[in-house]
């Protein structure tokens, strides 16, 4: 069946819109995601203490919900990658990203670190993301219950990835069994 160009070039011009239009429903979506789940990133207090660890050139490669690494949290851009300076002070990790807010998860809401081959959004094999585990939510007046996310950095050197490890870890405060957290 030939069409006329002009029905034929009406058609695409739609199927494009209409693509369009799926694809800014989903990064709605996204963005939307999680919004109740991190209604508002953590403060960076001031004054912050001197650096424990870092600063360190990284790629912030995303939040997830713990344990579902496909999940990204879209709320606040912490879906997306960015390039970002990381350090450890002993009030807590700061994640200053380029283009997007600055991360800074506390240190009585750090829960573990770790590392993965892949996260939503990048995958490097072995284990080369570092992966902060926080709870979100926790011990806030509203009541809401701590909900666990993980957010994971990639370090330009592997020794980073490893120093920074060790740092965050050593914020981690024992559970109420005087057992690390897993």
């Amino acid at each position: 069946m030939n069409l006329p160009m002009p029905v034929a070039v009406g058609i695409w011009i739609v199927l494009g819109l209409l693509l369009l239009l799926v694809i800014w429903r989903g990064l709605r979506s996204l963005r939307g995601r999680g919004a109740d789940v991190v209604p508002a990133l953590p403060a960076v207090p001031e004054p912050l203490g001197a650096a424990t660890f870092g600063p360190v050139e990284a790629t912030y490669v995303s939040t997830t919900l713990h344990g579902d690494w496909l999940a990204r949290v879209g709320a606040h851009g912490l879906g997306d990658r960015a390039g970002a300076s990381v350090s450890v002070h002993p009030e807590g990790v700061l994640v200053e990203r380029t283009g997007a807010p600055t991360l800074f998860v506390p240190a009585e809401r750090l829960q573990d670190a770790g590392t993965t081959a892949g996260m939503a959004g990048k995958y490097v094999g072995g284990e080369g993301i570092a992966v902060m585990t926080w709870a979100e939510g926790a011990g806030e007046a509203d009541g809401r219950p701590a909900t666990l996310l993980d957010t994971g950095l990639r370090t330009r050197r592997s020794a980073d990835r490893t120093a920074l490890l060790d740092a965050i870890r050593a914020l981690v405060r024992p559970t109420d069994h005087g057992e690390e957290p897993a």
